[in-house]
């Protein structure tokens, strides 16, 4: 009787503690009939989600080579179609372009290159616009209304880039290259010239831009910062007033002797982008190649003849501000 009573009251204190949990005995039994068996739960889902976590954990991160190939892969056909010719895989990891960098891209434009950038870098970076001193562009001969819609593109880069909506981009900024402001000095990782600096030596005589913008750029970098030039390139025995950038082509030995005066230190040389095929004459100028095809019709013999030869031939280099 006493062996009754005391398991009576065990009952009850349990069925008293579960009520004051549910609240009423009809939550506790519309809980108790939903609820599965304690064991089935742990022998049906435990196993899955101890599995998805070590699955977790044990994925490795992505690594930079790994990135960029996905995002090259991912790039609309038109850009793809370039890389043989542009190689851009090869030209940033030369350059030694890594995610969460600052990096300068001098003259982006349309955006062939910062599309790629944008989320290589990603949010942990910053991509920043170096555009051309808006005094050059009455320069290039343009009517008024074109001179203002390149002055207008410059100034708006920033916003063009964010209706461009790329999932994980970095952010942006922009500056000109001759006149970046003071609280900029000693913050880039790297700054890319890429097919940038003709025009602003064809200028210098009269101007002092390539002087300034080399300038400029030394004083933005960090110490140990790394410059990355790709550059149309002329044979060292065409003539020097030829080869000023007028035309498009400049000698690599112009290009090394600017930046050694300006303070870098040329680190490397690649023949990444360089195109044997393309040995310009003083008759000849750039523009005349892909994807531009100057002054050629479709289907003529001088088309097909550029069109063979392909792209420019390229010096690409590498200089480092000293640390």
């Amino acid at each position: 009787m006493r062996r009754l009573t005391l398991l009576t009251t065990a009952a009850s204190a349990i069925l008293l503690a579960a009520c004051e949990t549910a609240g009423t005995a009809a939550d506790l039994d519309e809980a108790v009939a939903e609820a599965p068996p304690a064991e089935t739960a742990e022998t049906e889902t435990a196993p899955e989600a101890v599995a998805d976590t070590a699955e977790t954990e044990a994925k490795p991160a992505m690594t930079s080579a790994e990135k960029l190939s996905a995002i090259l892969a991912a790039q609309p056909d038109d850009v793809r179609a370039r890389y043989d010719a542009r190689n851009p895989a090869e030209t940033l990891t030369f350059f030694g372009i890594e995610p969460g960098m600052t990096v300068a891209e001098a003259l982006p434009g349309r955006g062939w290159y910062t599309k790629i950038l944008l989320p290589y870098i990603g949010p942990e970076g910053e991509v920043v616009g170096a555009q051309y001193p808006s005094e050059i562009w009455p320069m290039f001969g343009m009517d008024e209304e074109n001179t203002q819609a390149r002055v207008e593109a410059a100034n708006n880069w920033t916003t063009t880039v964010s209706e461009w909506g790329i999932d994980g981009a970095a952010p942006v900024s922009s500056y000109e290259m001759t006149r970046a402001s003071g609280d900029m000095a000693a913050s880039l990782d790297a700054v890319l010239f890429i097919r940038a600096l003709h025009n602003l030596n064809r200028f210098n005589p009269d101007t002092g831009w390539f002087d300034e913008t080399l300038a400029e750029t030394y004083t933005l970098l960090k110490p140990g910062g790394v410059v990355g030039v790709v550059q149309h390139r002329s044979p060292e025995a065409n003539a020097d007033d030829w080869a000023d950038g007028s035309s498009g082509y400049v000698k690599e030995t112009l290009i090394v002797e600017a930046f050694e005066t300006a303070g870098f230190v040329l680190e490397a040389k690649s023949e990444t982008n360089a195109n044997p095929k393309d040995v310009p004459t003083e008759e000849d100028f750039v523009w005349r190649l892909p994807p531009s095809l100057g002054n050629t019709e479709e289907g003529t013999p001088d088309r097909a003849a550029f069109e063979a030869i392909g792209e420019s031939d390229r010096m690409t280099l590498l200089f480092r501000k000293p640390v």
